[in-house]
């Protein structure tokens, strides 16, 4: 198997389920935990991703799909896509394209905090561009809320991502904001939170 990446949480790989290629995520086990309260806690979390991709999926954004989840194994065999990382397109591709790329991530963040999920590591770089369609992926930070604060947590992740991934196109964030709110009516209450985190972390590094 061809090694895809190696995180601190997980490792992925290529490889061939039924036929089909895939990549196979799988969860490190923490040698520092006991080993009841790991599985306990892997299981729990690779039950937490999927779920979240499934709602995700329901709510209209394209996740890779799921073929098979091994609990014993701490694994998920998801559909492996072959499309270019949106950090990285957003770099290469003409400003009127790279405007359409970024209006169709505000409206994937409008679609996930319309459906009360949480992405966690809501970046460009978990995110693909195969052909004209963005691919979310990585959920393992996920969670539910209903909460204006990890909403705001989030769209602050993705600001503070454009603002040094793409600091020679941070004024594309504005098409994200717009069709955030366009997509999400909770929208404006969000960035209104974001900028109180905004305030927070200033204060918080002048101290």
């Amino acid at each position: 198997m061809a090694v895809h990446r190696v995180g601190a949480e997980a490792r992925l790989d290529s490889a061939s389920w039924m036929d089909r290629e895939v990549v196979v995520k799988r969860r490190v086990v923490k040698g520092y935990r006991h080993p009841i309260l790991d599985r306990n806690l892997q299981t729990m979390r690779i039950k937490n991703e999927v779920r979240l991709m499934s709602e995700a999926r329901r709510a209209g954004i394209a996740v890779p799909v799921i073929y098979s989840v091994d609990l014993a194994a701490n694994s998920i065999a998801m559909e492996e896509i072959r499309g270019t990382r949106v950090k990285d397109a957003l770099e290469q591709l003409p400003e009127t394209e790279a405007k359409r790329v970024c209006e169709k991530i505000g409206d994937i963040a409008g679609r996930l905090h319309q459906n009360d999920i949480v992405h966690g590591d809501l970046t460009t770089s978990n995110m693909l561009l195969d052909g004209d369609r963005i691919v979310l992926i990585d959920f393992s930070l996920g969670s539910k809320s209903t909460e204006l604060e990890d909403k705001g947590v989030d769209m602050h992740l993705l600001e503070e991502a454009f603002h040094s991934a793409h600091f020679r196109r941070s004024g594309l964030y504005e098409a994200v904001k717009e069709a955030y709110s366009r997509s999400y009516p909770g929208g404006a209450d969000v960035l209104r939170k974001v900028k109180d985190i905004e305030k927070r972390g200033r204060y918080m590094r002048k101290e």
